[in-house]
This record gives structure tokens, sequence and C-alpha cells, in this order.
């Protein structure tokens, strides 16, 4: 999943994914709150889960998890 969540931010943001690594904070992809909020609709679609923005963490890997504890 961390993958694919890495995919669909470099495609959403127009970004390498090479430079997306698990740690990566949005900060420093330069993603700010209301960027987060719109990619969450990307992601809902994706995975058939409803995300509250304001829980998505701040880097991709508490992302992802927070993604997987929605499916679990």
């Amino acid at each position: 999943m961390e993958q694919k969540v890495i995919e669909l931010l470099a495609d959403h943001f127009s970004l390498d994914a090479a430079d997306i690594a698990a740690d990566t904070s949005f900060d420093e992809l330069g993603i700010d709150s209301l960027d987060v909020v719109e990619f969450v609709m990307t992601l809902e679609d994706e995975f058939g889960v409803q995300i509250e923005a304001a829980k998505a963490g701040k880097t991709v890997s508490e992302l992802v998890a927070y993604i997987e504890s929605l499916q679990a």
C-alpha cells in the first residue's frame, strides 16, 4: 500500500516518486493542509474508505498506517 500511496502522491502533485519515502513529510513535498484535503478524495476513491484529513498524519507512513487502520 505504501508504494501505491507514493505513486498517487507523485501523480497527483506532479512529483518524482523516487523523491518520496515513507518518512517524507508533506511539508517537505510542498503539500499544505488544503492540498491534503484535496488528495484525500483521491485516496478515498482508490481505497474505498472515508478519510478524515485531520487524522491523515504528517508523513507518508502515518497516512498509510491510518488508511490501513480504516481497512481493518
